[in-house]
């Protein structure tokens, strides 16, 4: 185990590690540290955390110093220029008749950079585009292309639950999710219902999957005929969370349902032949 600092930056929610330097940190506290891409302006949110050596990247980089007065003025003005490049990066894309969507824009700590990010269909070629933005805050220009599901973890929004989107709140990385999922939960197939504001699957059908996908070897399939404690039925709906099953009964020329705990019931397993199927509706 390594004894580390986690540190969060501007509009991200994964967490880094580095040393502590020596320096005695406390959480919330501003620092500023040097990365693959120069120094950085982040915020510690855990000042003493270990964790195993084989989920850090070594050598591990230590926090250069905490953020002086000076420090924070720069982080202060490098975010008060953000809304003037982004209308002038939006008025270039314009002028060029790109087909690309401005997103986010980020001025590098050391002023050495500025970073537009956008969403395209397909490749753009923005050349040119670079030259104009050259021209204009005479900094390194970078364009980075993202798809839709960074899109919304930049932008960030209210999620179908009220909650902020996952992605922009509190989830570090991404996770894979597929409409097996959706299908293990017995929750509508519907896009509309089970997409996120990406326009992809939702992130949260993987929290409880795991769950969900060893209920579903313990219980019948909708439709299925099974044998009850009062006699032969076909399943109407099941309760993965009780582990009940509704059962409807035809008997003596009568039609009744009832509720029976699955381990109650007698029916055909069968085996899973396709986990995570639907790989090509999958969120990566």
């Amino acid at each position: 185990m390594a004894k580390v600092v986690v540190i969060k930056f501007k509009g991200n929610a994964k967490p880094y590690y580095f040393s502590d330097g020596g320096l005695t940190l406390v959480r919330g506290q501003h620092v500023v540290v040097e990365t693959a891409r120069g120094p950085e302006f982040g915020t510690v949110v855990n000042p003493a955390h270990e964790t195993d050596d084989a989920a850090l990247v070594a050598p591990l980089k230590p926090v250069t110093r905490i953020a002086t007065a000076k420090d924070e003025e720069i982080a202060r003005k490098n975010e008060e220029r953000r809304p003037e490049a982004m209308k002038i990066c939006k008025e270039k894309i314009a002028a060029r008749g790109l087909p690309m969507k401005l997103i986010d824009c980020e001025f590098t700590f050391d002023g050495s950079k500025v970073i537009f990010t956008f969403t395209a269909e397909n490749r753009v070629d923005f050349r040119e585009l670079v030259k104009d933005l050259a021209s204009v805050f005479r900094l390194r220009i970078e364009l980075k292309q993202v798809g839709s599901r960074d899109e919304t973890r930049i932008l960030g929004g209210v999620a179908p639950c009220g909650r902020v989107c996952c992605c922009a709140g509190a989830m570090p990385d991404f996770r894979k999710v597929s409409i097996k999922m959706a299908k293990n939960q017995g929750l509508s197939l519907n896009p509309g219902k089970i997409s996120g504001l990406c326009g992809r699957l939702m992130c949260c059908l993987s929290y409880e999957n795991d769950y969900y996908a060893g209920v579903c070897k313990q219980m019948p399939k909708l439709g299925s005929a099974v044998g009850t404690p009062e006699g032969k039925g076909m399943v109407i709906s099941t309760d993965m969370l009780k582990m009940t099953v509704r059962v409807k009964i035809e008997k003596d020329g009568a039609v009744f349902y009832r509720d029976f705990p699955a381990a109650e019931l007698s029916f055909k397993r069968t085996a899973e032949s396709d986990p995570d199927d639907d790989d090509k509706n999958s969120a990566d």
